[in-house]
């Protein structure tokens, strides 16, 4: 089974954050909205350049982050729900490893039109991400 255009677009943007490249934003619409729902750092901002400089802030802080998606859920023609962990970062400051804590990874919500995201919203806590679509939360094993 292949995947929808949307499915494969938001693959490819993973694709890149997996080997550490955040350098490219071709598939963000100019005037996205990107929110960080929970976490050390929450906040919205809109456009590019603004969402630039939030993700340079964020990745700023780490050394040799990367995101990992685990699972790719297409939720309707608009909506791509991606399960993530973060792997490989290590806090400057704190020396805090990253993707070493266990339990359930975050989440990304990508909201697509005419081939572009309009809106991404990251999760560190997955449950969240499933309440704000509406879905059942999922039960964690220990």
């Amino acid at each position: 089974m292949t995947d929808s255009p949307n499915v494969a677009l938001v693959r490819s943007i993973f694709a890149a954050w997996e080997r550490g490249d955040y350098s490219s934003a071709d598939w963000a619409h100019p005037e996205i909205e990107y929110v960080v729902a929970d976490g050390p750092a929450p906040g919205n901002w809109t456009g590019l350049s603004a969402m630039a400089e939030a993700m340079r802030d964020w990745l700023s802080a780490w050394e040799g982050y990367r995101s990992e998606a685990e699972e790719f859920r297409e939720l309707d023609d608009e909506h791509i729900l991606v399960f993530l962990r973060a792997r490989g970062g290590r806090g400057k400051t704190s020396g805090l490893e990253l993707g070493q804590h266990g339990g359930p990874g975050g989440a990304a919500s990508f909201r697509l039109r005419n081939g572009k995201v309009t809106r991404l919203v990251n999760y560190f806590d997955r449950d969240r991400a499933l309440a704000d679509l509406g879905l059942t939360p999922e039960r964690h094993t220990p």
